[in-house]
C-alpha cells in the first residue's frame, strides 16, 4: 500500500481551477507577463506541494495533533534535569504500552525509554530519537503552563525549565509512535523509538546521554539501519524545516591548560618564570589555528578560551595559571588536526617562555561532529518538501553548537533536521535564544514534526 496519493488528480483539479478562473476574465486584456503571473496565481496552493499521505494516514496524524500539544505542555510544566527524567520516562513508557508497541524497555542509560514496533512485513530498521531533559534555568515566560519547578543541581538550588524545547521533541515522538502503531499492517520493517535522557549532559560524576545509550546497545537488537532526529528552533518560523548536509553541528571538546612557572615578586619578574605572560602568548597563538591552519572556505572552526585563573594580588607573579576552553569543528578530520595543532602550540610556546604547560582534552564534554549522511539527506529532502511545501524547506549553514545525536550518527547513517517554533508575527531578531529564561515555542505546528517523522520513516521502510 503506497502512502503517496496519486498526483494526477491534483493536476486535474488545478487545471479545472484555472479554467474556472479564465471564465471570469478577458484573456485579451492580459499582457504576456500578466498572463504568466495570472497562471501562477491561479494554481491552488495545495497543488504546489504533494499530497503525501493517504486518507487513512492523514486521519491518524490528525487524531494525535491535540494530544501532542497536551503532552508537550504537561511535560513543559513538569521539567526534569538529565538522568532524573523519572516522570517523563513513566509518561512515555505508559503511552508506548497503551498503543501496544511490541517492546518497551525502560531504565536505558539511567532513565531512557526505548520502544520497538515491528511492522507486518520484513524490512529495514529505522530509529527515531527524542531527548527528554530540561535545563537549570528559571522560566520567565508568562504562559499558563510555565514551570515553577526548583531542584538542586551541582550543589546549588536552581529553577528548572525546558529552555531548549526537548518537551516538544518528546511529544512529537509520542505522537509519531501512535500513528505508526496504528499503521503497522503497512510497515515493511521495524521502528525503534528512542527517548533519551541527559542530552544537555549528565550530572557531575555520572555518565549519560546518547554516548551511554550507544554503549548499552540501543542501536542493536534489532540493528538500526538509519536514524532521524528533529530539533525545535525558536529562531525558525513555524511551518518551516531546515537542514544541512554533511557536518550540521560541530564537534565539542572541552579542554584545560595548566601553565606552571616560578613564583616571584612582581617587581622582579626576571627572578621567576611568569605563567601569566606565557598564558597570554598561548591564547594568542591558539587563534592562529583557525586563522592560519584551517581551510575556512571549506569548514569553519573555533578555539575559545572561556576562563583563565591565576594569581591573588597585583605584585605577586603566581606559580600556576589554569585556562578552560572549547574546541569546535565541523569535520572529523579537522577535529583531529586541531587537537594536534593545540599540543604543538602549547608545548612550544611554553618552552620558549621558560615555563611548562599541559593540555587535558577532553575535560568533561566531548561530542563528535553531528554529521548528516549525504545520500540519506539528499533522499529525504523531497520527502521534507512534500510535507512542508517546497518553499518551507531551506538549506541552512552549519551551526557551531553541538548535539549528542552525533554519537548515533557516528554508528549508522543519520539525518538531524530543525523544525520551526517561532511565531509568525515575531521577527527572528526578537525571538529569545535557546537556554535562556525567555525561550518560547509556538506549539501550534508540532504536527509538522510528526508528519516529517512519519514521512521519512515510511519512505525509508516502504521504498527501499
Amino acid at each position: 500500500m503506497t502512502i503517496i496519493a496519486p498526483q494526477l488528480s491534483n493536476l486535474t483539479n488545478a487545471l479545472l481551477h484555472i479554467i474556472n478562473r479564465f471564465r471570469s476574465i478577458s484573456i485579451q486584456s492580459l499582457s504576456i507577463w500578466g498572463m504568466i503571473i495570472f497562471l501562477l496565481q491561479a494554481i491552488p496552493a495545495h497543488s504546489q506541494q504533494n499530497e503525501v499521505f493517504s486518507p487513512e494516514l492523514q486521519a491518524l496524524i490528525e487524531s494525535v495533533e491535540e494530544k501532542v500539544i497536551e503532552w508537550r505542555r504537561d511535560i513543559h510544566q513538569h521539567p526534569e534535569l538529565g538522568n532524573r527524567e523519572f516522570r517523563t520516562a513513566a509518561l512515555v513508557a505508559d503511552h508506548l504500552r497503551s498503543i501496544e508497541i511490541d517492546e518497551v524497555h525502560t531504565e536505558v542509560a539511567h532513565t531512557g525509554v526505548v520502544g520497538v514496533l515491528h511492522g507486518a512485513h520484513p524490512g529495514p530498521v529505522v530509529a527515531l530519537r527524542a531527548d527528554m531533559d530540561a535545563l537549570p534555568v528559571t522560566e520567565r515566560v508568562d504562559i499558563p503552563f510555565a514551570s515553577t519547578v526548583r531542584t538542586v543541581f551541582n550543589g546549588q538550588e536552581v529553577g528548572v525549565m525546558h529552555a531548549c524545547g526537548h518537551d516538544t521533541h518528546v511529544a512529537m515522538l509520542m505522537g509519531t509512535a501512535e500513528v505508526l502503531a496504528n499503521y503497522r499492517e503497512n510497515l515493511h520493517g521495524s521502528v525503534k523509538f528512542i527517548f533519551q535522557p541527559a542530552e544537555e549532559g549528565p550530572p557531575e560524576g555520572e555518565e549519560g546521554g546518547a554516548e551511554l545509550m550507544v554503549e548499552e546497545g540501543v542501536l542493536q537488537n534489532p540493528d538500526v539501519d538509519v536514524i532521524f532526529g528533529i530539533h525545535i528552533s525558536s529562531l525558525l518560523e513555524i511551518g518551516h524545516i531546515s537542514y544541512a548536509p554533511g557536518g550540521t553541528m560541530a564537534s565539542a571538546d572541552d579542554f584545560r591548560i595548566v601553565v606552571r612557572g616560578e613564583q616571584t615578586h612582581g617587581a622582579y619578574p626576571w627572578e621567576g618564570a611568569d605563567p601569566i605572560v606565557a598564558s597570554a602568548q598561548i591564547i594568542t597563538a591558539l587563534q592562529t589555528i583557525v586563522s592560519r591552519r584551517m581551510a575556512l572556505t571549506e569548514n569553519p572552526a573555533v578555539v575559545t578560551v572561556g576562563a583563565i585563573r591565576g594569581g591573588v594580588r597585583s605584585n605577586i607573579i603566581p606559580e600556576e595559571v589554569e585556562m578552560l576552553g572549547t574546541l569546535r569543528a565541523l569535520h572529523p578530520d579537522d577535529r583531529i588536526a586541531m587537537i594536534g595543532y593545540m599540543h604543538e602550540i602549547i608545548e612550544n610556546t611554553a618552552r620558549a617562555m621558560g615555563v611548562t604547560a599541559t593540555l587535558t582534552l577532553p575535560v568533561t564534554t566531548s561530542y563528535p561532529v553531528t554529521y548528516n549522511d549525504i545520500e540519506l539527506t539528499n533522499r529525504m529532502v523531497p520527502v521534507m518538501q512534500s510535507v512542508a511545501g517546497t518553499g518551507n524547506v531551506s538549506l541552512e549553514k552549519p551551526q557551531m553548537g553541538a548535539e549528542d545525536f552525533s554519537f548515533y550518527a557516528e554508528q549508522v547513517p543519520g539525518l538531524f533536521i530543525f523544525l520551526g517554533g517561532r511565531p509568525s508575527d515575531v521577527p527572528a531578531s526578537e525571538a529569545a535564544a535557546h537556554h535562556t529564561p525567555d525561550f518560547f515555542i509556538d506549539d501550534s505546528r508540532l504536527d509538522l514534526g510528526v508528519k516529517a517523522f512519519v514521512a521519512m520513516t515510511l519512505d525509508y521502510l516502504n521504498n527501499p
